[in-house]
């Protein structure tokens, strides 16, 4: 008899990345991504050759409205150890919005994996400009633009990047519509000062919050093609550290996009890491009138849905 044989093979159910024109684009529904094992234990057909069993992730809709206290929004959870997706609100959950400073991840990971960002020596130096957030007035490295969310520091390392490698990252990454043809971020209403805005910015790339789950996969699972070294660079800089009194390690990144001075996108997207397993996870938070949308709510309920499935594993 032959030994089993493990076979790893990650698709996804999208048929590439999509460049559709409009502020709001609809992926495909329920699974993001399908995970094919083809293995052998001990078995053989009657013509003689290996069996193959194939094996998909299960995807569940949950109630979990009693997290977001009448804030329009939506959750994804993927559970890698028992291949089950849980989402709430399936509409949200599959409509491409700007990611934001969710991107933030990605052009970390495209930069640090081509050794064009090298974390020691990553000072940046202010231009003196004099920008709103007072954090940014200042010379400033990799670890603090990240914790920031410094967006000139990223206009530059995106710049650094350049479209032809940044394309082909996202690409790889079949990273929602992979569209970066508003580089400049021309379409973003919100700011024309060129050191403050791109193409992940309200502007022409868009992403769903069930996609950001599978890419955090891709980047951080155990089948990942990303060096250690990047993701221990960027697990660093991504950590939750007021987690108290609890063996769950939560990984994540914020981000939030306004028209007309409306919050419309509030993100909080990442992993978590437990001795009962990894999750990877995205919360989005839509336009809700009358409800104090942001950022910080939507990590606030990221890490509470998180938290709780573990406990109720």
């Amino acid at each position: 008899m032959k030994p089993a044989i493990w076979i790893f093979i990650c698709a996804l159910i999208l048929t590439g990345c999509s460049t559709q024109s409009g502020t709001e684009e609809r992926a495909a529904v329920p699974e993001t991504v399908i995970y094919t094992e083809a293995f052998t234990e001990n078995m053989e057909t009657e013509t003689g050759t290996e069996s193959e069993l194939i094996s998909e992730p299960q995807t569940a809709e949950t109630d979990w409205s009693g997290y977001f206290n009448g804030v329009n929004g939506t959750a994804v959870i993927y559970d890698a150890s028992a291949m089950q997706y849980t989402l709430y609100n399936r509409d949200l959950a599959s409509a491409r919005r700007s990611p934001c400073s969710t991107f933030k991840i990605i052009s970390s990971v495209i930069a640090l994996e081509n050794n064009i960002l090298e974390p020691a020596a990553s000072t940046r130096p202010w231009s003196g400009e004099r920008f709103w957030n007072e954090d940014w007035n200042r010379d400033i490295d990799f670890s603090e633009a990240f914790r920031t969310s410094c967006v000139w520091y990223y206009r530059q390392l995106v710049d650094d990047i350049g479209k032809d490698l940044m394309q082909k990252e996202l690409d790889r990454l079949q990273y929602g519509n992979c569209d970066i043809s508003d580089w400049e971020g021309r379409s973003n209403t919100n700011n024309q000062n060129r050191a403050l805005t791109g193409f992940w910015l309200e502007s022409s790339l868009m992403i769903s919050p069930q996609e950001q789950v599978a890419v955090m996969e891709r980047i951080f699972g155990d089948h990942s093609e990303y060096s250690a070294e990047t993701q221990k660079e960027l697990k660093q800089v991504m950590l939750v550290s007021d987690l108290e009194e609890t063996d769950i390690s939560i990984y994540g990144k914020t981000g939030m996009g306004k028209v007309d001075g409306i919050v419309v996108d509030a993100w909080y997207t990442g992993f978590a890491q437990s001795p009962e397993g990894d999750l990877y996870f995205c919360v989005r938070l839509d336009r809700t009138d009358g409800k104090d949308v942001s950022s910080s709510l939507a990590k606030e309920i990221a890490i509470k849905i998180v938290s709780d499935h573990y406990h109720d594993r």
